[in-house]
C-alpha cells in the first residue's frame, strides 16, 4: 500500500511550512513577465531557479527546456515500481505584466504577507500552485518512508502560458517521448469557494476569426450612390445579426455537430454548488442573463458551445456625421468549443456560412488564429476519483465539481500525449488573478500541498493505467 498518512503529512508540512514559503517568496521576486521582451532574462531566471530548487527538492533530473520563447522546465522522478502509473504535473512559471502604479498597496514583485494572505504577482497564477507540489512530494516521502514518490512523476512548467502558449505544442510534440504520461494533472485552476473545495471536470476549446469586407475601391458618397451600391458596414451588421438564432443558439450550420451533451448526473452536480446568481451579475458587472435557451448560467458557460461578436467596425468613426458609403468594415468573432467539438471542423464550418451572408458586390476574406481543443474528463475516471479522494482528505469534506468557461493549454496535453487531463488547483475568485493586488490564501495554499502529498498514494493503489 502507498496510502499517505494524514498526521505524519499534516506534521511534515508544519514544520517545513516557513522554509517553503521562503523559497516560494524568493521566487515569486523574480518578474517574470513574458509578455515583455525587457523581462526575458527574467524568465529565463525564473526558470533556472526552479530547475535548480526541484533538484534541491530531490528531482534526479531537472532541466531547463529553451523553446523559439520563452524556456520551460522539466523535471522526473521515476518511482520504484516499474508498474506504478506514471503522471505528468502541468503549470507555468511566467507571470503577467504588474506595477505599483496599477493600484498595488505594495511592490507585486516584493511578496509579503497581510491578514494571513501571501500577496505577489504570481502567488496563485501560477507559482504558487506549481511550488505546493514541492513540498507536497516531500511529505508524501517523509510520511511513508518512501525514498521516491508512489507514481512516475514527472512535471512540465512552461514558461509562455500568459502570452498565449504561442510554442507550447511544438514543444510538446518534440518531447512527447520524455512527457508521455497515463494521466496529466493541471495545478492552474481554482476552486469554487474557500469553503467548497471543488476539482475542474473540463476546460472549453477555442477558436477565433477576423473577418475583413470590402466594397467601394474608397469611401464614396451615400447621397450619389447610397441603395444603389453594397455597403460592407451593413453587410458586417447583417452578419452579426445572423450569428444566432431566436433562442440564442449559434446559427451556423453544423456548429453543434459532436457536441457531448450534459448528463442528467451532471447536471445535478452543477445544481449543488452554491451559486448566487444577482453575485454572479455584479462580478460580471451586467445587469441581466442572457444565452442558450434551456440551459442553466453555469451551463451555458462551462458546458455549452459559444459565439461572440469581439468587434465590429467600419466607416466613419469621428464627431459629427460623414455621409458616406465606406470601403470596409470588419468583424472579429470568437467561439468556445465544448467536448466533441473539433476546431477544424468550426473553420470549415463558419467560412461556408460567411460565403453564404456576404452579398454579391461585397469582396472578404476571413483569417483564423491558432486554435485550442476543449477536453473533458469523465466523472466515473478513476484519475478523477483519485484527485477528489486526495482533496477531500486535505479539506475534510465532501469535493464538488465545476468546468471552466475559459481555455488553455491542457488539451495540447490531453491531444498529443493521449492522456486524460484532471485539474488540480487551490485558488479562489478573489485572489484575483492578472488584477492588481493577486493574493493567494496561505491556509488553502497549504491544503493544496497535503492534497498533493495524498494524491501520489491515491493514484498507486487504485489506479492501474490499462496497457
Amino acid at each position: 500500500m502507498s496510502q499517505t498518512p494524514d498526521n505524519a503529512v499534516r506534521s511534515y508540512i508544519e514544520q517545513h511550512r516557513a522554509a517553503f514559503l521562503d523559497d516560494l517568496t524568493a521566487w515569486l521576486r523574480i518578474p517574470s513577465v513574458s509578455a515583455q521582451p525587457d523581462h526575458a532574462p527574467d524568465v529565463r531566471r525564473s526558470a533556472d531557479w526552479l530547475a535548480g530548487k526541484l533538484r534541491e527538492t530531490g528531482f534526479p533530473t531537472a532541466e531547463v527546456w529553451p523553446t523559439a520563447g520563452a524556456p520551460a522546465v522539466y523535471a522526473e522522478w521515476p518511482a520504484d515500481d516499474p508498474e506504478a502509473p506514471t503522471v505528468l504535473v502541468y503549470g507555468h512559471h511566467d507571470v503577467q505584466p504588474a506595477a505599483r502604479e496599477d493600484g498595488w498597496d505594495s511592490d507585486p514583485f516584493e511578496p509579503v504577507v497581510r491578514d494571513n494572505r501571501l500577496y505577489a504577482r504570481g502567488a496563485a497564477d501560477d507559482k504558487g500552485q506549481v511550488f505546493f507540489h514541492t513540498l507536497g512530494v516531500r511529505a508524501h516521502l517523509a510520511a511513508t518512508g518512501r525514498t521516491a514518490p508512489a507514481v512516475h512523476l514527472k512535471l512540465l512548467v512552461e514558461g509562455e502560458e500568459e502570452s498565449g502558449s504561442p510554442h507550447f505544442r511544438a514543444l510538446v510534440e518534440e518531447r512527447a517521448g520524455r512527457l508521455a504520461a497515463d494521466a496529466v494533472i493541471v495545478s492552474d485552476t481554482g476552486m469554487w469557494s474557500e469553503d467548497t473545495p471543488t476539482v475542474c471536470t473540463g476546460m472549453r476549446g477555442l477558436a477565433e476569426c477576423e473577418i475583413r469586407l470590402h466594397g467601394p475601391a474608397q469611401d464614396i458618397h451615400s447621397g450619389s450612390f447610397g441603395g444603389a451600391v453594397p455597403n460592407p458596414a451593413t453587410a458586417a451588421a447583417r452578419l452579426v445579426a445572423a450569428l444566432h438564432d431566436e433562442h440564442a443558439r449559434v446559427a451556423v450550420p453544423g456548429f453543434y455537430d459532436g457536441v457531448v451533451e450534459l448528463t442528467d448526473r451532471e447536471r445535478e452536480l452543477f445544481a449543488e454548488l452554491p451559486f448566487d446568481e444577482e453575485r454572479w451579475l455584479r462580478t460580471a458587472k451586467s445587469h441581466a442573463t442572457q444565452g442558450e435557451a434551456g440551459h442553466t448560467t453555469l451551463e451555458r458557460i462551462w458546458a455549452r458551445p459559444t459565439a461572440e461578436v469581439n468587434g465590429i467596425g467600419g466607416g466613419y468613426q469621428g464627431p459629427g456625421s460623414k455621409t458616406i458609403i465606406p470601403s470596409s468594415a470588419m468583424v472579429k468573432l470568437s467561439f468556445r468549443l465544448v467536448a466533441g467539438q473539433d476546431p477544424a471542423h468550426i473553420e470549415k464550418v463558419v467560412r461556408a456560412w460567411t460565403a453564404d451572408q456576404v452579398p454579391t458586390g461585397v469582396r472578404y476574406e476571413i483569417e483564423f488564429a491558432s486554435a485550442t481543443r476543449p477536453c473533458l474528463t469523465p466523472l466515473d475516471h478513476p484519475a478523477l476519483r483519485s484527485v477528489v479522494r486526495a482533496m477531500g482528505r486535505a479539506f475534510g469534506k465532501p469535493v464538488l465539481f465545476t468546468r471552466e468557461g475559459g481555455s488553455g493549454p491542457a488539451a495540447d496535453l490531453q491531444d498529443v500525449l493521449g492522456a486524460p487531463v484532471l485539474f488540480l488547483g487551490i485558488s479562489v475568485p478573489s485572489d484575483g488573478w492578472h488584477a492588481p493586488n493577486e493574493k493567494v490564501e496561505l491556509d488553502l495554499l497549504l491544503k493544496g500541498v497535503e492534497t498533493s502529498a495524498y494524491l501520489w498514494g491515491e493514484l498507486a493503489d487504485t489506479w492501474r493505467p490499462t496497457p
